[in-house]
């Protein structure tokens, strides 16, 4: 197992299998030592988090749903890693959209469940850039998607 996995374990985080694409893309792109992954939705091993932040959901329960993202970004960056995930030099931005009613601002919040947790599991090398946006709806209904940035060698 490697380092990040092993740190990944001591928070009671297993990443899962990459999803095949759901349409004509693929989930990852490597160009040099830069990962570009597809963006990942809301979902546990219970299945889809769906919901509109703002409507039916808070903040603390959009924050939980972007953390799912992350898990899925680091499971699709170890694919791209050929499974050694300790491949991994940084993560350099994320782009999160967030399924939120037109009078809903905390956009920069529940994104931050995503970087908080890959900050807690990488460290300094969980340290990124970052855009937060508000969508009208996202696929399936899901309350967030996140797409990554990372860099590898």
């Amino acid at each position: 197992m490697s380092e990040l996995e092993t740190r990944l374990a001591e928070l009671g985080v297993k990443l899962p299998d990459v999803a095949a694409p759901a349409a004509n893309y693929v989930p990852f792109v490597q160009v040099g030592d830069i990962v570009y992954i597809s963006g990942q939705i809301s979902q546990n091993a219970d299945g889809l988090i769906l919901g509109k932040l703002g409507q039916d959901m808070d903040t603390e329960a959009g924050a939980a749903a972007a953390r799912t993202c992350a898990i899925g970004l680091l499971a699709a960056v170890k694919a791209a890693c050929g499974g050694d995930l300790d491949r991994l030099v940084r993560v350099v931005k994320l782009t999160g959209f967030v399924n939120s009613t037109g009078d809903f601002t905390e956009q920069p919040k529940v994104i931050n469940g995503a970087s908080d947790f890959l900050v807690e599991a990488l460290g300094d090398k969980g340290r990124h850039s970052r855009s937060a946006v508000s969508a009208g709806a996202l696929p399936l209904g899901v309350a967030v998607e996140i797409e990554g940035i990372f860099q590898i060698k």
